[in-house]
């Protein structure tokens, strides 16, 4: 049985909307940012990236978001989550993932994250005044160019839904007003929906 390994509020939801939309047989292991728990020498076992999320299966432990997704989708191919039989459809699929993965999410983590990259308090307070700006134009190109609707590849719901759903809960906390991009908002209120995203929710505010 996999293990997956998150903290409330990051990017891990995403698998674990996926795990349960798969109906995969799984645990969870709650990490606690608050007291550094990403840092224990017991979850560097786990992760040696000191981050969330992890996916523990019967070959090997998992990081990375879109990653996992992958291998979720593949796993499970009777639950749909991505067109994996068609190479052009599934690398769409990857392409979209590994923007929201390796832009968004880094945008995203200038303000809460910023010392990343910085010591410098000026330089942290100008990246987190930034913020507002580089979330709203990925959103923007999200909206305009990249989301066919109603999911995120047209008709059919796949493993970028639930990235989507979980990257687009944090503009309110990056100062950008969802309602700027009425695709992607009601992408958000659809998602809320679905039983296997209301199931993971519950889970991870337990």
């Amino acid at each position: 049985m996999m293990k997956l390994y998150y903290a409330a509020g990051t990017c891990a939801l995403a698998s674990h909307i996926a795990l349960e939309e798969a109906g995969a047989e799984y645990s969870t292991v709650k990490i606690s940012f608050a007291t550094n728990e990403q840092r224990s020498p017991e979850y560097l076992a786990i992760n040696p990236k000191g981050r969330v999320p992890a996916l523990v299966t019967d070959r090997g432990i998992l990081t990375e978001t879109p990653a996992m997704l992958a291998y979720i989708a593949q796993s499970f191919p009777n639950a749909k989550l991505a067109p994996i039989d068609d190479p052009f459809g599934f690398a769409e699929v990857q392409a979209f993932n590994s923007y929201l993965c390796s832009t968004v999410h880094i945008n995203h983590a200038h303000r809460p994250r910023g010392s990343r990259w910085a010591d410098d308090p000026a330089a942290l307070e100008a990246m987190k005044k930034k913020v507002p700006e580089t979330m709203a134009a990925c959103f923007d190109l999200i909206e305009s160019k990249m989301m066919k609707g109603p999911w995120v590849m047209g008709d059919s719901y796949t493993i970028c839904d639930p990235y989507l759903f979980t990257i687009a809960g944090w503009l309110e906390g990056d100062s950008v007003d969802p309602a700027r991009f009425p695709k992607v908002k009601a992408h958000r209120d659809h998602m809320s929906q679905r039983a296997a995203v209301q199931r993971a929710l519950a889970a991870e505010k337990a």
